[in-house]
């Protein structure tokens, strides 16, 4: 578990956030996702914050940290609760996709938790988007005229990680240092 002096950092000017002391948020739900919460220091750094993302209407609201007990009970809750979801997690899970029209549906096991060969563990791989969300939204729209959902990139992402971390678990196992596209 990550041990720290504040709680979080300034999402405009990077200045720490103390425990238990008061911080801004904004009003507008996109800014407030789990994965990356904004928070501010001050009204004027809130305010540097609304044009550049084009609200149409927010305003900052009022917020106290927790204090450190309760941040890292926080922590430790959201650790245990991955594990558990690791644990209960489907083993396999089937993939199709318009590649595979003309092969038979394949079944890809994730290695959910697993230590991968360079001996990084699942919690220091980095858990950024690897989807790029303009084509993604580009191919859907030309396909069916739909729009897409900015959650739908976290859930792909997931999904892309599976599919790599059984392929790296095959070029392994194949005695190989690079994922081929046949390891997929």
């Amino acid at each position: 578990m990550e041990t720290r002096s504040y709680y979080r950092l300034c999402s405009s000017c990077k200045k720490e956030l103390p425990f238990e002391s008061t911080f801004f948020r904004c009003s507008v739900s996109t800014c407030n996702r789990a994965r990356m919460p904004l928070t501010f220091c001050s009204l004027a750094c809130f305010e540097a914050h609304v044009p550049v993302v084009r609200h149409r209407e927010a305003w900052a609201e009022e917020d106290l940290a927790p204090s450190r007990a309760e941040w890292e009970r926080e922590q430790a809750a959201e650790v245990a609760d991955a594990a558990a979801l690791a644990a209960t997690a489907a083993p396999a899970m089937t993939v199709t996709s318009t590649a595979q029209v003309a092969r038979p549906e394949r079944r890809i096991v994730a290695a959910c938790g697993a230590i991968s060969p360079l001996g990084l563990s699942q919690s220091e791989v980095p858990r950024e988007v690897l989807i790029v969300a303009s084509k993604l939204k580009a191919y859907i729209r030309a396909r069916s005229g739909m729009n897409t959902s900015d959650g739908a990139f976290d859930v792909l992402s997931d999904i892309v990680r599976e599919l790599c971390d059984a392929a790296i678990q095959k070029a392994h196992a194949a005695g190989r240092k690079t994922v081929m596209d046949r390891d997929f």
